[in-house]
């Protein structure tokens, strides 16, 4: 079967991240092809708030011409997202509850984090916030004053999270506007960046990326999410070493997934992969009850059993918290 490349991936190895964020993989003729898999056999569904959205990076290291290969579940459109089922709602965590000003999001006494950005490079099917209303928080740079302005009126805030959809999505020179905002706040010790992006595009990693974080004074902690160590592939590796000399210590968070990552085997080579790499297992998510991801729900007490299994083969360094996220808590719940 022929290798068909994505529409406009003639040129793989340009240094340009926004030419290879726009270099992936939008529908699944395309992708079918690539993988060596027939598109005929699998019915994907067309969810238009939703669409696919797979860089070639990433889909450089799925398996060919297997279906269930786990990175392949984690961003393929699947027919049971259009089914609705009891306790799976838009906004499972209430995160509109928690939205004190335009463009913000404060569910924590001593942190806020910031909608940076409504676009990802990657459209995960499991996502929590695929359904916000990124329109109602996207603002112009003027307008971000009150955000900043909120921040420098509550004291007891000393850590500003960059989030959104992805931060790293805006090019160097809005990023260093927002660090500059961010460090001229004195009570404000640690800048924390959530971001797939080192891992589905490391490519956005480049040394005028990391000069706009370098010249900051404010403690820099990146968290990733990488959810099976396929992932974490020799360009993502590369990407980790950079951001490791540029200061940025480096935590991934992952999602608990049925059929790509439920099993305490799995999660030791992803813990392992991730510490080669110079990269700290930090959390594992037990998935949050948004409208469509049902399929990938794994049962709490099957999440506890294949907890306890890990802690059971692997150094207690490698085994990252298991937690659930509920709204209106102070903290993240362990589960135990």
């Amino acid at each position: 079967m022929i290798h068909e490349k994505p529409e406009g991936q003639q040129d793989k190895a340009s240094a340009d991240w926004k030419i290879a964020l726009n270099q992936g993989f939008k529908d699944w003729q395309t992708l079918a092809r690539f993988l060596e898999l027939n598109p005929n056999s699998y019915r994907v569904p067309v969810i238009e708030n939703f669409p696919m959205r797979i860089p070639y990076s990433f889909a450089l290291r799925m398996k060919k011409g297997d279906i269930n290969d786990p990175l392949l579940k984690q961003v393929l459109a699947d027919k049971f997202e259009l089914d609705r089922a009891d306790n799976y709602v838009s906004d499972p965590l209430s995160e509109r509850e928690f939205n004190p000003v335009k463009g913000a999001l404060r569910k924590y006494h001593n942190r806020i984090l910031l909608m940076l950005h409504p676009a990802c490079a990657v459209h995960c099917r499991y996502c929590f916030r695929r359904e916000y209303d990124y329109q109602a928080q996207t603002q112009s740079k003027e307008s971000w004053s009150h955000v900043f302005n909120y921040i420098r009126e509550h004291a007891e805030l000393d850590e500003v999270i960059f989030s959104g959809g992805d931060p790293l999505l805006h090019n160097d020179e809005r990023l260093s506007w927002f660090v500059a905002q961010t460090e001229s706040i004195p009570h404000i010790k640690r800048l924390r960046i959530h971001t797939r992006i080192p891992i589905v595009l490391p490519k956005r990693v480049t040394k005028e990326f990391l000069a706009v974080f370098n010249k900051t004074h404010l403690q820099k902690i990146m968290v990733v999410h990488a959810n099976h160590g396929n992932e974490i592939a020799a360009d993502v590796i590369g990407a980790f070493k950079q951001l490791k000399e540029a200061g940025f210590s480096i935590l991934n968070q992952a999602t608990l997934l049925k059929g790509v990552n439920d099993n305490a085997e799995v999660l030791k080579a992803l813990s392992e992969r991730l510490f080669e790499a110079g990269v700290l297992p930090y959390y594992l998510h037990v998935l949050d009850k948004v409208k469509g991801v049902q399929h990938f729900d794994v049962d709490e007490e099957k999440a506890k059993a294949i907890h306890h299994e890990l802690k059971a083969i692997t150094s207690g360094y490698l085994v990252p918290k298991l937690v659930r996220e509920i709204a209106h808590q102070k903290s993240k719940t362990w589960l135990k």
